[in-house]
């Protein structure tokens, strides 16, 4: 199989090539600079530079590939994003869409991957929800719906398969916020706020890898959340992560504090529930997680930056 991604040098695009590779899977990564070309050829793959909003440069870019991936993004790292900031993000959504598909109409692709996410169908009222709720996305992921939209009309169109993934909250060891995270609880600046009983549902960067794979080698059209096997609160995730990080449990601190302090987006994030479940994609495609919970895979990031030294062997800030 030959798989172009859009995205590449992510860190879920360097995940789908390693794992693309190790399965005998050529995969050509969409970049932008030298240092994007070195990443891509150190995994393995091969690497061509296209501008992500023309599709004729896209599509001389990946002739011959069978699979197209849409994993590309431009999530704001500021603590507190303004709505401007995620302006170059919504494009990827919407503009990324539609000249990706357009791509992969000329070059005759089966499969085209779009990476989503769960918020597009959360309730306001934190109910479980699931692939067939009815959307209700807010301000932030209303543009990955319309990347949904834009997607599965260009399948039906011109006749290739449309899977669209929708991802729960990516966590992993080389994930930039995982590990302001850990920073952040070992100097105790990041606070459970309020009653730390909103429920997320979380996935491992591996997992989500491993799921786009998966459904890479069985094309079918479809909408699926994919996260782990059980939803966690903040409270408790933030309290496990200390007690791995040997930190002190985090402060609480109330919403309207750290609405002051943070911004309303950190305090939304930290307070809004997501309860779905990964089901129908483990049903239908017959995927499992390997890190199931939040647990395994707070052991297993620890365990990754204590080999490389991001956590000293007794646990204390460096």
């Amino acid at each position: 199989m030959r798989v172009f991604i859009a995205g590449a040098t992510g860190v879920l695009g360097r995940r789908l090539i390693k794992l693309f590779r190790a399965r005998g899977d050529s995969v050509i990564g969409l970049v932008r600079s030298s240092t994007g070309e070195q990443i891509v050829a150190s995994l393995g793959g091969e690497s061509r530079r296209a501008d992500l909003f023309d599709a004729e440069a896209l599509a001389r870019a990946a002739e011959g590939c069978e699979v197209i991936i849409h994993a590309a993004t431009s999530i704001p790292v500021k603590t507190k994003p303004a709505p401007n900031d995620w302006e170059m993000n919504d494009r990827i959504r919407r503009e990324g869409a539609r000249a990706l598909t357009a791509c992969a109409a000329k070059i005759g692709a089966k499969l085209y991957i779009q990476q989503s996410v769960i918020w597009v169908a959360r309730p306001h009222d934190g109910d479980f929800f699931d692939e067939d709720s009815p959307a209700q996305p807010d301000q932030n992921s209303r543009s990955a719906l319309d990347g949904e939209e834009i997607a599965r009309e260009a399948g039906e169109k011109y006749g290739f398969n449309v899977s669209v993934l929708r991802c729960g909250w990516f966590y992993g060891a080389d994930a930039a916020h995982t590990r302001f995270f850990a920073e952040s609880i070992r100097a105790r600046r990041l606070p459970v706020i309020g009653k730390g009983d909103a429920v997320w549902a979380i996935l491992h960067l591996d997992d989500a890898a491993g799921a786009f794979v998966t459904a890479a080698t069985a094309p079918r059209s479809g909408i699926w959340h994919i996260v782990d096997d059980r939803a966690v609160s903040v409270r408790e995730f933030l309290n496990y992560f200390a007690e791995r990080l040997a930190a002190p449990l985090p402060r609480q601190v109330p919403a309207w504090l750290a609405r002051l302090v943070a911004g309303s987006y950190a305090v939304d994030f930290f307070t809004t529930t997501s309860r779905t479940s990964n089901a129908r994609f483990r049903d239908e495609f017959g995927w499992a997680p390997c890190f199931p919970t939040f647990r395994e895979g707070i052991d297993q990031i620890v365990a990754s930056w204590t080999a490389e030294g991001f956590i000293p062997q007794n646990g204390n800030s460096a």
